[in-house]
This record gives C-alpha cells, structure tokens and sequence, in this order.
C-alpha cells in the first residue's frame, strides 16, 4: 500500500465470558446472590497493533501483566442486550430516547445541569425491582466513539444509575458511576464526586479532558481501564458497612483508573516496553488528585486529616529503594523483567516525579513542563526519551543527572552530616597564623590588627579562654567572609560563632541538601543547597555557616522529602541509638 492508501476488511471471531471473580480476567461477569449478573466486558474483539515512527510494528506478546500498546480508532459499535438491563459503554449514545424512558430521559436533563450533586437516573428500588424480572424483549445502545485506542462496554440488570456534570475548560463532561446495590452506601455517596475531582485535577496538571463523559464501574476485585470507562474495587459488606481502608482504597482506585484516561488513553505510551511511561505517570498525578479531592471535599475526609495516598510522599519509597540489589531492577526495565512490579512501575516513578514537583523544580515550574509535555503528545505515541527532553526543554533545567539516577540505576539517595567543627571569634592569634609568620620571619607586630578563629576544644581555644578574649570583636577575616553567602553576610552585624559543616553523600543519587539549624532560643532556620552542589565532588562538601547565636542541632531532610534511606547521620550531634528492647517498645506503645 501506498501512503494515503485505504484498505478494509472483515473478521469474524468469538469470545468465551468467564468469571472474572473466579478466573481474575480484566474482563467477564460477576454472578451476584440473586443470580443475576453484571458484566464488564473489555479486550473482545481483535485489536490492532501499535505501527510507531520509532520502533515499527510493536509486536511483542502480550502475556497478561504489561498490558496495551494500541493505535487510536474510530468505533461504530451496536450491543443488544435483555430490555431491563442498563449499560454505558465507551462513545456517544447516539439513540438515547429509544433506550432511556422518559423518567430516565427527565433525571439525564437535570444530571446535565447538576455541578455539585450526582443526579440518580436509575435508583436502587428500580434496579432491585429488575432484579426480579426476567424479560424476553431486547434493546439495542448504539455508540460512536472518535479517536480513542480501545472499547470497553458494561451492563447489567442490577445497576444503579448516577451522574453529573463537570465544568472542564468551556465545555461540560459527564461523571458517571454504575453500580450494583452491593455497592451502596459507599458508591452512591462518593463515586461520581470522585470521578468529578479526578477529571479537574486531571485537566489542571495536563490538559482539558477531550471526550464527554468519564464512567466509574462497580467490579469486584477489579481496577481495570478503557477511554470513557474503567472497573473498579470497594464493596461494604453485607450489612453496608466500610472501614476507612475500604473507602479509601475504592476512591483511589477510582481516581487510578480514572486518570488512565489521560495517561495512556490519550498520551499513548507504549505499556508493553515502558510501563511506568502510564502507570507511574498517572499514579505521580494521582496522588496529586488525592491530595486536591481532600482539600475540595473535606467532609469525605476523616476530620484534620489529609487524604492518605499510599503512593507519591518521598519516605513510602524508602524501604524499597534500601532493600536488596540483588531483587531491584532500573525503572526502565520492560514490566515482564522485573521482581517488583508495583514499586518498579508504579511508586518509584511517581515518587521520583513528585520529588522533582516539590523539592527540585518547585511546583511552578514543573507543572508548566508536565502540561507541556502531556500537550504536546496528546493522541502520540511518546518514548521515554521524548518525555526526559520534553521536561528539560520546556523548563530549561538540566535534568540529566536525575533521569540516570532515578531512571536508569538502582542507587539510592542517602545525605548526611560527616563533621562539623565549631569556631569562635578571638582577638588572639591563632595557631594556623603564627605557623604561617614564622615561616616567613615575621613577627606579630608586622600584621594589621586581625581577629581569629579558634576551633573549640583546640589549643588556641583554651589559650583564649584564659585570656577572655572571645567574642569581643566587630571585624571578620576576609577569607571567612568570602565563604558565607550574601544574604547571610547581609545579616550579620557582629557574628560570634561559625561553624564548618562537611555534607557526606554515601547514597549514589545527588539531592538537594535542605538542612534545618536550631539555636539555643529553640528557633530555627532551613536553607537549601541545590544538587547541583554535588558536581565537583560527588563524596562530600563543606559550607561555613556564621551565627550570631550558638547553634545546638542540625538536621538533614528533617521533612523526609528526599527519600533518604538512612536517617543515622542526618543529625549533628548524633542521635543516640535506642537499644533493641527501648526501640520496640516505642513501636508498640499505645
């Protein structure tokens, strides 16, 4: 064929539905007590691989856990199913009067003007009351989809029906959940909203959502993915009763599966060689989306508390980035290859972004680059390489170093204090100068007035404790000043203590060195040395800190937001290790 060419054709082919509770499938039905079924049918049908400007025809296998690489298509699709069933399903309903009555018809009306409440098309009573019907007549929905890479589809007689409209640049989307009464109260009080937030966070870090609806399905022990449509886990129990555990892993499921709308269902990775191009992605933004549905719906939230995302804060990555090399694979490993699937593909690259967010680039500036990125390769297919140079050019940072370390090793990060030494200001020579005069025959009256360092605990520093002539000075000695920045040097009208603090990097990965210092007043002050701090010596650096008052403590990363794995020599002085007995029962108290 030649470019521009056209060519169609006809397959015929079948599909066994099987139990997906059962067979764990991504696709299948579920038998609920009554013996009615809901099914979530998706991957039925012969799809078409990926031809790419890169790589060609993607052909590799797909053996279950490295999932899609698909083009994007126009779908045209018919489903036939019993009467009383209810069904959405990815596209445009396009013969919406002949499948909806006209109470369904009215609710649909007002979900499309409803912005703060789901609106239910179909309740519990109604799908109840189908439950026990059995009915011989059909309908047919009738869908058409533009530009999306798959189709999925789910139906049932049992669903409950809700939705409601959300505000996404100057148009309108439709948040929808279908669910079975097994899944009320926790999905009629909180799927929709969290499929409304999900697509506004979504939308504000990448771009405006393109299609018209997003739909949360109820399957049990699913969380699966399709344009317009995802399954998704969280069942009360019999009773309708939750624990926060269950609530909240059915919401972060749901904004999961729900952002994989944006990424890859849109910014078309290929999921067979670079898993955590969609899964790490989506889950950085995720916990993005968590944090932003915890500030916007704080009454969803357990009181003074922040949505809590088990995935994104720099110290849940610890353990895994600390344990043994022998079973930790480089990020960009092919999914199939790796021992940990979950930390590989989804936590490490989702950490490592929202260390970049929060602690290297700022907020700010990252945003601009994500947005760059996740625009410019809407309904592509981008590499890995693509978005490392889409980031770097559109923030004009150079990320290099990170992408090696976070990306293609398996180092860690690990920043500590290794020494610090404390000096006071005195008017009497110090050791280092009356070496240096002696050696050049010259007597101390030759020099111009000076004052001094000396070094506590030295020998110059109990000669000038006898001769009380610490800290009774207003001048400095040109080199120390040199050595403390402006802003400092600013601030200081008669410093009395300085301090030699050498940083040690022992972990492989470069980080910014945030180090907070307390003084005797038990105040405190942070500064931040970018990691670009490390590129003349990648083993330690020194900085000379001047005080007006005495400082009593320093501390590295006291936030933990650099997934450091051995907080020990975080701390000047050191801290005490707890013996084994002392140190457990500090875990166990309470």
């Amino acid at each position: 064929m030649s470019p521009g060419d056209s060519y169609s054709f006809d397959i015929k082919w079948w599909y066994n539905i099987v139990n997906h509770t059962i067979d764990r499938a991504r696709s299948g039905y579920e038998v609920f007590d009554d013996g009615n079924k809901g099914y979530v049918i998706a991957q039925f049908f012969p799809r078409m691989a990926v031809y790419s400007d890169v790589e060609g025809w993607q052909n590799s296998q797909f053996w279950g856990r490295d999932e899609f690489a698909l083009p994007f298509g126009d779908y045209d699709v018919s489903i036939t199913v019993p009467a009383d069933h209810t069904m959405d399903a990815t596209g445009v309903l396009t013969n919406r009067k002949d499948v909806f009555s006209k109470t369904m018809m009215n609710r649909y009306n007002r979900a499309k003007q409803s912005y703060e409440t789901p609106v239910i098309i179909v309740t519990q009573e109604e799908a109840e009351a189908a439950s026990k019907t059995n009915v011989k007549a059909t309908k047919t929905w009738k869908y058409k989809a533009e530009n999306v890479r798959d189709y999925g589809f789910a139906t049932s007689r049992r669903y409950i029906w809700d939705m409601m409209a959300v505000k996404i640049g100057e148009k309108d989307v439709m948040a929808v959940s279908l669910y079975p009464p097994e899944g009320n109260p926790l999905w009629e009080d909180f799927s929709t909203i969290v499929v409304a937030s999900t697509l506004k966070s979504y939308s504000r870090m990448s771009f405006d959502y393109p299609y018209h609806k997003a739909i949360s399905v109820h399957a049990k022990g699913q969380g699966m993915e399709y344009p317009m449509i995802c399954w998704n886990y969280g069942r009360p129990d019999a009773e309708g009763n939750y624990s926060e555990r269950v609530k909240y892993g059915m919401m972060s499921v749901i904004i999961h599966e729900v952002g994989h709308n944006y990424f890859p269902m849109i910014v078309n990775s290929d999921e067979r060689q670079w898993t955590w191009m969609d899964e790490g992605l989506n889950t950085f933004v995720q916990y993005v989306a968590e944090q932003d549905f915890g500030e916007w719906y704080p009454d969803a939230i357990a009181p003074n508390k922040a949505y809590p995302s088990r995935r994104g804060p720099a110290k849940k990555i610890v353990n895994y980035m600390g344990g043994d090399q022998d079973f930790i694979a480089p990020i960009m490993t092919k999914g199939l290859n790796t021992y940990n699937f979950g930390a590989n593909a989804y936590s490490k690259p989702a950490t490592g972004l929202n260390i970049l967010r929060e602690t290297i680039m700022g907020r700010d500036l990252f945003d601009h680059a994500f947005r760059t990125y996740s625009q410019r390769w809407m309904f592509k297919h981008p590499t890995p390489e693509d978005f490392f140079r889409t980031m770097e050019d559109a923030s004009a940072v150079d990320l290099d170093w990170f992408w090696r370390a976070w990306f293609y090793s398996t180092d860690y990060t690990d920043i500590g204090v290794k020494d610090v030494k404390k000096y006071y200001v005195s008017s009497k020579m110090n050791k280092q100068v009356r070496e240096m005069i002696e050696a050049r025959g010259m007597k101390e009256s030759d020099l111009p007035p000076l004052v001094y360092l000396v070094e506590e605990g030295s020998e110059d520093f109990e000669e000038a404790m006898k001769t009380q002539t610490l800290n009774d000075v207003t001048t400095l000695q040109t080199y120390i000043m040199d050595n403390i920045s402006p802003e400092d040097r600013a601030k200081l009208k008669s410093p009395s203590f300085f301090y030699d603090v050498t940083f040690e990097k022992p972990g492989g990965i470069p980080m910014p060195i945030i180090v907070e210092y307390t003084y005797s007043d038990g105040s405190t002050k942070r500064e931040t040395f970018p990691a670009q701090i490390w590129r003349k010596n990648d083993k330690e650096v020194r900085k000379v800190v001047a005080s007006q008052m005495e400082i009593v403590k320093i501390m590295v990363d006291p936030d933990e937001e650099t997934a450091d794995i051995d907080t020990d020599n975080n701390a000047w002085p050191k801290r005490k290790k707890l013996g084994e007995f002392k140190d457990f029962k500090d875990k166990v108290k309470n």
